[in-house]
């Protein structure tokens, strides 16, 4: 069992997602800032941990799991339908507030190089219900908004919780050049579920 904030819910998720046949991904705390820059748009930007390390490269803390899972897809190849999910501390430099936090957890799940977006689209949009039924969250589902990233290429979907206020949004994804993902905000969650 995982002994964080959070823990049951990431184990009911990654049960979920290993029964659809996604396997677990590491990545990595700090990335170059310009990944994030490149993928995400110029306006997540001011929203990140952005230094320089001694050898003058500009690094961040990672804002969001996505873009780094984008990058990976070029290590695949012309492989078709690499599934993957994570679990992973983020941060954004932001002004704390219910439900928005500078650091948080944050469970993704990709699907890389689908052979068929739609029927991929639908399963993950099918998973990400199945694992909220799961932990018990009461849900509104939306299957076409507009996402705020740079990186997606149409309308995603997200679930929300109206209980939470402003910051409702539990879930969000959609589909990118490399596949299609979504991911779960753990700590909004915690907070609706209590």
């Amino acid at each position: 069992m995982r002994l964080r904030p959070g823990g049951v819910f990431i184990n009911a998720f990654a049960e979920e997602a290993e029964k659809q046949g996604f396997d677990e991904i590491m990545l990595p705390l700090l990335e170059p800032a310009k990944i994030y820059e490149d993928k995400a748009g110029p306006e997540i930007l001011g929203q990140m941990y952005v230094f320089e390390d001694r050898g003058g490269r500009q690094l961040c803390l990672r804002p969001e799991g996505t873009a780094t899972v984008q990058l990976l897809a070029k290590k695949f190849g012309t492989r078709k339908d690499i599934k993957l999910w994570y679990e992973t501390r983020c941060w954004r430099y932001e002004q704390p507030q219910s439900g928005r936090y500078r650091e948080f957890t944050q469970f993704g799940v990709e699907w890389l190089n689908p052979r068929d977006p739609e029927a991929a689209r639908a399963k993950l949009e099918s998973l990400g219900k199945a694992m909220l039924e799961r932990v018990g969250a009461d849900y509104e589902w939306s299957s076409q908004v507009k996402r705020g990233l740079a990186y997606y290429v149409d309308d995603g979907f997200e679930a929300s919780i109206n209980s939470l206020g402003a910051q409702k949004q539990v879930l969000g994804g959609g589909s990118y050049d490399e596949g299609i993902g979504f991911a779960v905000g753990v700590d909004r969650l915690m907070l609706a579920i209590q």
